[in-house]
């Protein structure tokens, strides 16, 4: 053991002084970080750009239009350039507006039953109806900005008429603060880091040993292969366990990632994963022969369980049978863990079915790493 700790601290102040691998072992990650941040950022309001065609002429649309687009407004952002109904269409084919709002002339004008003997009180007061477009490939915005609009509209109906409607929805918070789509998001690309600082770091590094000849050296000491293997093990989770840590200070700090778990739980299963995705890269590593070999063995290896596990897409779109499939292989459990644990409060006890497939995974992974090792 002495040795391989020896050995660990050795490659540990080599890789340290590499500039060029450090930015690709601690910046990359946050640039991938950075990317998914800026989409799924912590922001909780909803924006929807909108043109507004008023083709009527009267006070009441006028305040209406005042108040609808004010600076309060922080829902709907009004395209003011946009003043046709044609040019409106044709931008929102293109994807440039997420709907059309329409008030007809007879928007907010009053009945002209409203001037005879026998009008009625309900016969002076506006009235009207306006269109809300959208477009049949993406129909959800406008059918949200629908719904918004007819809310928005009933509390105009009370203002008008001064009668309360009989029958009312009534909003009941659950008393828990939501966890943002980045929250979700931080989960999958956290386990991607995990897998990638274990499979394509070692994978690459000791195929570059083999070509230099360093190795050979090694070989010729009472140095086992074993010995190898666990030491550069030591090496890459120090440098995860850094490269985590940045992440979750850059998640917190700038995107402000909401922790639901424990960080002692995090960390335990986050060393556990890791281990794990470090064997897998320790079988490339040990049978490859150059870093071309290495290269494409890795990618075998990472591109099926970047694509299956549930990280970027979610699992339940897959059919039934892909998803049993797929439930075994390692990075699902690992990311499963993660998610459980940042999102749902989980502890140890609450995703053994997880742990334990991991840890069965990383026996597996350097039994045969151990096996299929070889020095040149």
């Amino acid at each position: 053991m002495k040795a391989i700790f020896v050995y660990s601290l050795t490659m540990l102040k080599r890789f340290l002084r590499d500039p060029i691998y450090l930015f690709f072992v601690f910046a990359f990650p946050l640039i991938f970080l950075f990317i998914f941040g800026t989409i799924f950022g912590n922001s909780s309001d909803v924006n929807f750009n909108l043109a507004l065609i008023n083709h009527a002429d009267n006070d009441f649309t006028t305040s209406f239009i005042e108040k609808f687009s004010g600076g309060d407004n922080q829902t709907f952002e009004i395209d003011r350039e946009i003043t046709d109904l044609e040019v409106a269409k044709e931008k929102m084919s293109r994807g440039e507006i997420d709907s059309i709002i329409e008030l007809p002339e007879s928007f907010g004008e009053v009945s002209e039953s409203c001037q005879t003997k026998a009008a009625t009180p309900a016969d002076c007061l506006p009235s009207g109806e306006m269109k809300v477009f959208y477009d049949e490939g993406s129909p959800q915005a406008g059918q949200t900005i629908s719904i918004i609009m007819s809310g928005i509209l009933d509390e105009m109906n009370v203002a008008v008429t001064g009668t309360t409607p009989r029958f009312k929805v009534d909003q009941v918070s659950t008393g828990a603060a939501g966890l943002s789509q980045f929250d979700y998001t931080f989960a999958g690309l956290f386990s991607y880091v995990l897998m990638t600082m274990g499979i394509y770091t070692l994978s690459q590094q000791l195929p570059s040993e083999k070509k230099t000849g360093t190795l050979r050296r090694i070989k010729a000491t009472p140095f086992r292969p074993w010995q190898l293997l666990v030491g550069l093990s030591l090496v890459y989770l120090f440098l995860t366990i850094i490269s985590a840590a940045l992440m979750i200070a850059i998640g917190v700090l700038m995107f402000d990632f909401q922790m639901r778990g424990s960080w002692l739980t995090l960390s335990i299963f986050s060393i556990i994963s890791t281990l794990t995705m470090i064997g897998f890269g320790a079988i490339v590593a040990g049978a490859a022969k150059n870093e071309n070999q290495a290269t494409m063995a890795s990618q075998l290896i990472a591109f099926p369980m970047m694509f299956l596990s549930g990280v970027f897409f979610p699992r339940f779109l897959m059919p039934d049978w892909l998803q049993n499939a797929t439930s075994w292989i390692p990075l699902t459990p690992v990311g499963d863990g993660v998610r459980y644990i940042t999102t749902e409060g989980a502890g140890l006890i609450d995703i053994l079915p997880q742990l334990g497939l991991v840890a069965v995974w990383g026996v597996v992974a350097y039994v045969v790493a151990f096996k299929v090792f070889r020095w040149e």
